[in-house]
């Protein structure tokens, strides 16, 4: 099997590549980049052994916008695993339980099938286009079938003409289409319109079976079950060569690939590479012992998790899938709760436990400026795209970073979030205005301008709880 980890990656390497888009969280991704390597290591022990070598689950604790989540998708990201994040709140919104559990591992294998199949698409891409050209081709100028002459038709000389007109005109449709060919090629004719045929979306799309288990639960559909049953309808398309172009590959694409071995690896990944991150897992944590409510929800909840958590087979439209290996990042505030909250056995599941830290004032404005998506980076480039170039005096971003954290600190600690708030206000007016009112190619923003857009707003805290 080919190993899908970052195994050319160390874990201070792994710690590296996350410091380009997280701000401080030193522990967070030394744990998580540890947990990474193990998953390499398991790779290269002896099968017996490896069967016995569970993953450390990890939880991270830590108030929202500190970066907990960022952390699991860009280690899921850097390792190409498959990844979902998922709210453990999601299993308390119905009754007792909620949503099943192990919807979460269908929809993890989902995405691992989505993966592999946009990898395997992109393998069969030069192929497919090539196979698209050529039905394009075939509309543009339809292919002729050379002529065979009759051995038993007579020997004259009208024949004979007849039959040289045939050879011409397979010889002159041939050079024509070979011209056409390169123009295709080289995209000469992507604004010419061509009619073609299409497979017409089938019409049971949204149709559910009623019963006592939901869609997620089956994980079937009507659509997939009726699209077996029916032969595909075909329906008329007028488009762009472009277009026509696009549909096509996608068309040819499915054909050259084996879905049968796409299934097969997506659920090798994710029973070996697989990232479940539990959002929220503080808000299913009660203790036990007070009588019914919520907490019998909550404890439900927690013990409807431990078998997959633990290790268990879930049934998926493309297999059973082991959860034993896949990796369980757990996150919560656990501001009221504690992880002690949790049920023992739930508690023993999750050995690893690493608590993020508040952002400060200079966590803020290294966030603004450091990150490769930095805030202040993605509004430039928006700006960049209508020839304006935005600039950020130093001040100006240490006024954001001090408001920022001063308004967490009096209304309600959001974190790195609360930057996203700050910026929209600060740039509301230059954002309306640089398409009609804006002709200057450079736009400043300094501390004054800061200063004078956010600070009544700071000052009132009644109204910085609605702006802020």
């Amino acid at each position: 099997m080919k190993n899908y980890l970052a195994d050319e990656l160390t874990p201070s390497q792994v710690v590296e590549e996350l410091d380009k888009y997280i701000i401080g969280q030193a522990d967070a991704k030394r744990a998580v980049a540890i947990a990474l390597r193990n998953r390499w290591r398991r790779q290269q022990v002896e099968d017996v052994m490896k069967e016995e070598i569970m993953p450390n689950n990890i939880i991270l604790i830590g108030p929202t916008g500190v970066g907990k989540t960022e952390i699991a998708r860009r280690l899921a990201k850097l390792s190409n695993a498959p990844f979902l994040k998922i709210e453990a709140s999601k299993f308390t919104e119905v009754g007792y339980v909620g949503r099943d559990v192990e919807s979460m591992i269908r929809d993890l294998t989902e995405i691992a099938v989505s993966m592999v199949k946009s990898e395997k698409t992109l393998e069969v891409k030069t192929k497919a286009t090539e196979l698209a050209n050529e039905r394009i081709l075939d509309i543009l100028i339809p292919p002729m079938k050379r002529s065979h002459s009759n051995a038993n038709a007579p020997e004259n000389g009208e024949a004979e003409e007849e039959g040289a007109v045939v050879e011409d005109e397979y010889v002159q449709n041939k050079k024509t289409r070979e011209w056409m060919r390169e123009k295709l090629k080289n995209r000469e004719l992507e604004n010419k319109m061509i009619e073609f045929d299409a497979n017409a979306q089938s019409q049971v799309n949204g149709m559910q079976i009623l019963g006592p288990f939901g869609m997620d639960d089956m994980g079937i559909n009507i659509q997939e079950i009726m699209g077996s049953i029916m032969p595909k309808k075909k329906k008329k398309r007028k488009t762009k060569i472009s277009e026509a172009r696009t549909i096509m590959v996608q068309d040819e694409a499915q054909k050259l690939i084996d879905m049968e071995a796409v299934q097969k690896e997506a659920i090798q990944r994710v029973e070996n590479s697989g990232i479940v991150f539990l959002d929220e897992i503080d808000k299913v944590a009660g203790a036990s012992g007070k009588g019914s409510g919520p907490d019998v929800s909550r404890e439900g909840v927690q013990r409807d998790l431990l078998p997959i958590v633990e290790g268990s087979n879930v049934n998926t439209k493309y297999g059973v899938v082991k959860t034993d290996h896949i990796l369980f990042i757990a996150s919560g505030a656990f501001h009221i709760a504690k992880p002690s909250d949790l049920i023992p056995e739930l508690q023993g599941r999750f050995p690893i436990r690493v608590e993020l830290k508040s952002l400060t004032e200079e966590d803020f404005i290294k966030i603004l400026t450091f990150p490769q998506n930095a805030l202040l980076k993605q509004y430039s480039a928006l700006l960049e795209s209508e020839g304006v170039k935005l600039e950020f005096t130093e001040d100006a971003i240490i006024q954001i970073a001090r408001i920022a954290s001063e308004v967490n600190e009096q209304v309600e600690n959001i974190g790195a979030r609360r930057l996203h708030t700050i910026l929209t206000s600060v740039l509301d007016d230059i954002l309306f205005d640089v398409p009609d009112k804006i002709p200057s190619e450079k736009v400043e923003i300094t501390g004054e301008l800061v200063k004078q857009k956010l600070d009544m707003i700071v000052k009132d805290r009644d109204l910085s709880k609605y702006i802020l």
